[in-house]
């Protein structure tokens, strides 16, 4: 029979009380008793050791219940930071927050950095977001970087769209400022962020549609990444056989169909322009230009050919599209629902993105924020209204 140690199990309580914390909001040492099993005295122990690591404060008193009011505990949310740094081919946003997700500050940054000057610009953007905190007990607990290719292990492994393979991100900007540095891919950030703050189903899956299509996928709260880090690679699924060229190496790649980045192309080259925004695309649309309206029904008609694998694979509760597109046309996901030809498809919801452009960042600081506190399950209160 295993058995665990004391410390062990003084920790996983210590932490199941802390995720109780955080999950409530707030909460009284009785109320936690009750619902961790633990004892009364039990509680009342890791709650003063909580409250000594400046990780748990008072609250105030509980106002609903008869008699002496019990004292209510909370989170000290602003005891450190997390700061989290999206690194897109063409521009960075970095974030900084609490340690609930929340008094966040967003800057965004132009990339025009090569393999050999991205660490260096990484180095002056977390100089500049970190250059006039506040103090707090804990500063900066974690830096989590979102990237937009394949991560196995806190390594960059593929970016189709830059050339950030095996580069020493980790070890360099550990080194140069002495914080934890998680990396991650972007669309497995974003449905953990998702995952967090709006929908808790256990088997959620989150698509990505930006420059490329990447998901994020949730099996049984856990995130799932596959052998060596390159599941969720969904925009790499071929759809058109002996397609378009894909920088993978692959032809008729859905992301050469569907990503934001293939339709605005595609949308440009038939306008004889050399470059369209999604402004300029939803203009289009929103104008009945045959043109866009055809890319958008493109778009549908591919996400739904994906859509229907994803069903048959991993058989989620939810699905969570985040995409300009989505945003602008919210009819487009009861298109594409409408589209499925799945029996599986009664069984699962398509819903929007809760969290938009934020989704990366946010989900981000809750990797570093459960890093930190060493515990397994994160749920925080949805944002109220813009983040920022």
């Amino acid at each position: 029979m295993i058995t665990g140690s004391k410390e062990l199990i003084r920790d996983m309580n210590s932490h199941l009380i802390l995720e109780m914390i955080l999950k409530e909001g707030t909460i009284s040492r009785a109320a936690l008793a009750k619902s961790s099993g633990l004892t009364k005295a039990t509680v009342s122990a890791i709650v003063q050791k909580l409250m000594e690591q400046n990780l748990v404060i008072e609250a105030g008193n509980d106002n609903t219940s008869l008699g002496r009011k019990p004292i209510l505990l909370a989170f000290h949310a602003n005891c450190g930071y997390a700061l989290s740094i999206d690194v897109n081919a063409n521009t960075i946003s970095a974030m900084i927050c609490n340690l609930k997700g929340e008094n966040c500050h967003l800057k965004l940054y132009p990339n025009h950095a090569g393999r050999e000057e991205i660490i260096p610009l990484l180095i002056t953007i977390i100089r500049d977001m970190t250059a006039s905190l506040e103090a707090t007990p804990y500063g900066v607990v974690g830096i989590g970087l979102g990237i937009h290719g394949t991560v196995y292990e806190n390594q960059v492994t593929f970016t189709p769209y830059s050339s950030y393979e095996q580069l020493p991100f980790q070890e360099a900007l550990e080194q140069e400022f002495g914080i934890p540095i998680y990396l991650e891919n972007e669309a497995n950030l974003s449905v953990i962020g998702e995952h967090t703050f709006y929908y808790h189903t256990p088997n959620l899956i989150g698509i990505s549609i930006h420059t490329g299509i990447g998901v994020g996928i949730l099996m049984n709260n856990q995130l799932y990444t596959g052998a060596n880090g390159n599941a969720g690679e969904f925009g790499h699924s071929i759809i058109e056989p002996d397609g378009r060229p894909c920088p993978c190496g692959n032809s008729g790649c859905l992301e050469q169909y569907a990503s934001e980045r293939s339709i605005l192309t595609q949308f440009a080259g038939l306008k004889g322009l050399e470059h369209a925004d999604i402004d300029s695309f939803v203009a289009a649309c929103h104008k009945q230009d045959d043109d866009a309206l055809s890319l958008l029904d493109d778009f549908i008609r591919y996400m739904s050919y994906g859509i229907n694998n994803l069903l048959n694979t991993f058989n989620p509760d939810m699905i969570v599209i985040n995409s300009s597109f989505t945003t602008y046309f919210p009819e487009v996901l009861r298109q594409i629902q409408d589209r499925l030809q799945n029996r599986m498809r009664m069984h699962c919801i398509l819903v929007p993105s809760g969290l938009q452009d934020t989704s990366i960042l946010l989900g981000a600081a809750c990797l570093c924020i459960r890093q930190f506190l060493g515990i397994q399950h994160l749920k925080l209160r949805k944002p109220q209204g813009k983040p920022f």
